[in-house]
């Protein structure tokens, strides 16, 4: 095996530990320190999830919030008490925090306002969060700048808007909602009550709408995609992957080759970027 000796070291690490309605959280750090992007899985488990990759949760610095969801809150308590770890969010969001149910600890911590589309710095990333429509008290995307990246975040996503686009079409590296496919939807076992919500325009995004937002946004700066939040009865990996890259393709963009294409696991680490 031949290594370029010219090639630059790693700066930046982006790891995928769970993505789903049963629990949702992303890493963003360097060698030194680090956030987390919704903290909706257990906290002993996104301890052991960031020691895989050889991350400390010493070194966590911040936790942003998108929306105040139980698969993307659970262990907002435990970071804002135990650990001290300032949280951030809308005041909006931080107000459904304090009267959610769904909290495994109250929070008592450091509470951080964030203004949308207002950019805040935490150390050396450039934050900014943007309006996402979905049916809770309100849910935000996040675009992180840091060095010459832009990372966007854009889950629960009841449809596409033009702030949605804009924010899009920033990304290096996008991670998008795929979270059913129509068809799936249509013919499963979901009472009609819950198809109607998951397809109302403030619920989730299909297969289909999310490979026309990629086809509208794609430049050839946008590195890699991720397709997060994938329903476990209404979509499969392979059919979202799938539904995306014929998308793509007809549009001419060549997937592995124009741009890296992947989906991320419902309940474990499956994302690992370094850049």
């Amino acid at each position: 095996m031949q290594y370029d000796l010219f090639a630059p070291v790693p700066k930046y690490k982006l790891i995928s530990l769970s993505s789903g309605s049963s629990g949702n959280c992303y890493y963003l750090g360097t060698s030194q320190y680090g956030i987390l992007i919704d903290a909706g899985i257990g906290m002993r488990t996104i301890k052991k999830y960031l020691r895989e990759y050889g991350v400390a949760m010493e070194t966590i610095v911040a936790v942003l919030v998108t929306h105040d969801h139980a698969d993307h809150i659970k262990s907002i308590g435990g970071f804002g008490g135990k650990l001290n770890i300032p949280v951030y969010a809308t005041e909006i969001v931080h107000a459904g925090i304090e009267r959610s149910r769904f909290v495994e600890e109250k929070f008592t911590g450091v509470k951080r306002v964030v203004e949308k589309e207002k950019t805040f710095e935490i150390k050396e990333f450039q934050i900014t969060a943007f309006e996402v429509p979905h049916d809770t008290i309100e849910n935000v995307g996040y675009q992180i700048k840091v060095g010459d990246k832009t990372i966007v975040l854009v889950t629960d996503v009841g449809c596409i808007t033009d702030t949605i686009s804009k924010y899009a079409r920033s990304a290096n590296h996008l991670i998008i909602e795929a979270n059913y496919d129509e068809e799936m939807l249509s013919c499963g076992r979901y009472p009609a009550y819950l198809k109607q919500r998951i397809t109302s325009g403030m619920g989730h995004l299909s297969n289909r709408l999310t490979g026309e937002l990629l086809t509208s946004i794609y430049h050839d700066k946008l590195d890699e995609i991720w397709l997060c939040h994938l329903s476990q009865d209404n979509n499969h990996p392979d059919l979202a992957y799938k539904t995306v890259e014929c998308a793509l393709n007809l549009q001419g963009i060549k997937v592995g080759k124009d741009v890296t294409l992947k989906t991320l696991s419902r309940g474990k680490p499956s994302g690992l970027r370094e850049f």
